[in-house]
């Protein structure tokens, strides 16, 4: 007896994304189901995600990353959840990979994707990001984002993770100016968490953290085999650190002077 087809979802949240929507979701077109959760683009983003006939838009306000993903999730018509970012690709290998694990009589609750980190075109050998990878498959009824982790959300699986073999390429670096903005972004934005843990910025947040952060990418993590890139990518995450205490000392200190 042949098992029935399993269908799936891909789920993508998007702000201000016209120039990756469009080939994101030509490239996930062999899913079931694809939704956009849009937090209200002021581009053209939303235009041609509601342009495209199998793809279902939705605008949603954003709280925090974790938040807009459950959401997102909770939109999904099927089991198995595909979440995949603007500018992200799949190759075919991989899709091919996807089809075949979800259909898999053994098929588990999750599994881990490694990424391929393109700095412009060009692959980012180091920095970090040689064994990055990050669960974007998984069951819809055993997964769900913890909404305490604001920034590089973390999924909670209930039951077995496994790895898939082929990579997700990631074109997250497409310009300095852009990158510096998505970085100063989640250091502003880490701070509901620092503020949930009642951090208390000192000298160390300040400077031994973010320069913490620059030598461990750059040296430990060898950035520096990246050459210039290496170097562009290890100073703007240090730079995220640096935002996240500094504006955390300035809400700490203007609600000090509101109580006075």
């Amino acid at each position: 007896m042949i098992s029935e087809k399993q269908r799936l979802t891909a789920l993508i949240i998007t702000h201000n994304e016209e120039q990756n929507i469009r080939p994101v979701l030509e490239n996930l077109s062999f899913a079931d189901e694809i939704i956009v959760v849009d937090s209200f683009s002021s581009d053209k983003t939303f235009e041609i995600a509601t342009s495209f006939k199998n793809v279902k838009a939705v605008q949603h306000f954003f709280q925090n990353f974790a938040a807009q993903r459950n959401y997102a999730i909770s939109l999904a018509s099927n089991s198995w959840i595909l979440f995949i970012d603007a500018d992200e690709r799949l190759t075919p290998e991989l899709r091919k990979e996807i089809e075949l694990t979800i259909n898999q009589k053994n098929s588990i609750s999750a599994y881990f994707i490694y990424r391929t980190f393109m700095f412009k075109n060009k692959r980012l050998l180091f920095s970090g990001w040689q064994t990055d990878k990050i669960i974007r498959l998984f069951k819809k009824e055993n997964a769900f984002y913890n909404e305490e982790k604001i920034v590089h959300e973390k999924l909670i699986i209930k039951g077995e993770v496994g790895k898939l073999k082929n990579k997700l390429i990631h074109f997250s670096y497409s310009a300095f100016e852009d990158y510096k903005q998505k970085m100063i972004l989640y250091g502003k934005l880490k701070v509901q968490e620092e503020l949930a843990k009642n951090t208390k910025p000192n000298f160390f947040h300040f400077y031994i953290r973010p320069a913490y952060q620059f030598l461990h990418q750059y040296i430990i993590r060898l950035g520096i085999l990246d050459g210039k890139s290496g170097l562009i990518i290890c100073y703007l995450n240090a730079l995220s650190v640096s935002v996240r205490f500094q504006e955390l000392k300035n809400i700490r200190s203007k609600t000090a002077t509101s109580r006075i």
